[in-house]
């Protein structure tokens, strides 16, 4: 079985070979069971951990199968709240070849496939961006929008001016400018394109500072109790999701509307398989306010590392 560094990984799956092995993926027919959610006990915290798996398997070559530990107290002990593992199954033989750290997997996939929906969602013409949050997904994200739209001012709020700043001089480039911002109301006008990858339990981005021709990428609420943007914003917006299945069970953003009546399940007009199979349009002129909602979905994960694979192996008969 191969093991592959999260710096090998990153190097075999730039942005824009990766995003479009996820359209391709999307397009396609694959088995996604809907992911295993437990929460548990840990011992001396008030918060609970979460175990993930997330399997996933095509029609005949691969399956694979991430299990996800996310624990919220270890940003106090300065270590990463998600640990895990991928492994990639060889179908006709049933033996691992492949594994991965589940944390590079995932930030990886997770950017690529907010800027795949972006592709559908945000006007062509976006040049601004503005990240709310300032975790481990950050850079990913902007770098992920930043392949697929004219990016060339970036800007960055979190709850801490220190990792904002930490976030800028890890990214500095000729390409675009970052700028950390201490207010979010005003950053939310200036931009084009708001990522959000937060786990906070309040709305941070509240529907009436939206733009016209805005588009909004919510990534942080993965439980019902985490919401990042308002009943206003879902209102304000046309709303589409990674899988339908997945959001309308595991996210705040999309359970509390539907249960307050902000949103119905049938006012989603897609997800990323509607709109990688050309099913569904995406957005349908200039002053639309899109959103996009993202769960996470274990199709990324095999998608992602399978294309390693395949990479890996044809670097390796060269």
């Amino acid at each position: 079985m191969q093991l592959l560094t999260p710096s090998q990984l990153e190097s075999l799956l730039p942005f824009p070979v990766l995003i479009d092995g996820l359209e391709r993926a999307f397009a396609g027919r694959h088995h996604t069971p809907l992911r295993h959610h437990h929460d548990y006990i840990i011992p001396g915290e008030e918060e609970q951990g979460a175990l993930l798996l997330m399997p996933a398997w095509d029609d005949g070559a691969f399956f694979g199968v991430k299990l996800v530990a996310v624990s919220p107290h270890n940003r106090r002990q300065g270590r990463s709240t998600i640990q895990g593992v991928y492994t990639l199954f060889e179908t006709k033989t049933g033996a691992p070849i492949l594994q991965l750290d589940a944390k590079a997997l995932t930030n990886l996939r997770t950017a690529a496939a907010s800027a795949l929906a972006s592709r559908f969602l945000s006007r062509p013409d976006s040049r601004t961006l503005l990240m709310v949050g300032t975790g481990a997904l950050a850079p990913y994200l902007i770098r992920a929008h930043a392949s697929v739209r004219p990016i060339t001012t970036v800007l960055i709020w979190g709850r801490s001016p220190e990792k904002a700043e930490a976030v800028v001089k890890s990214l500095e480039n000729a390409r675009y400018s970052l700028t950390p911002v201490h207010q979010l109301p005003p950053a939310v006008l200036d931009a084009d394109i708001i990522s959000c990858a937060t786990s906070s339990p309040e709305p941070l981005v509240l529907g009436q500072w939206l733009q016209p021709g805005q588009h909004l990428d919510l990534v942080g609420s993965f439980k019902p109790n985490m919401r990042e943007a308002d009943d206003e914003a879902i209102r304000r917006a046309t709303v589409y999701v990674d899988t339908m299945e997945g959001a309308r069970k595991e996210t705040g953003d999309i359970v509390a509307p539907i249960r307050n009546g902000a949103l119905r399940p049938e006012d989603i007009p897609g997800d990323l398989f509607s709109l990688c199979r050309q099913e569904v349009i995406g957005r349908q002129h200039p002053e639309e306010i899109t959103l996009f909602k993202s769960v996470g979905h274990a199709l990324e994960d095999l998608a992602a590392a399978r294309l390693a694979w395949q990479i890996w192996n044809d670097g390796i008969m060269e």
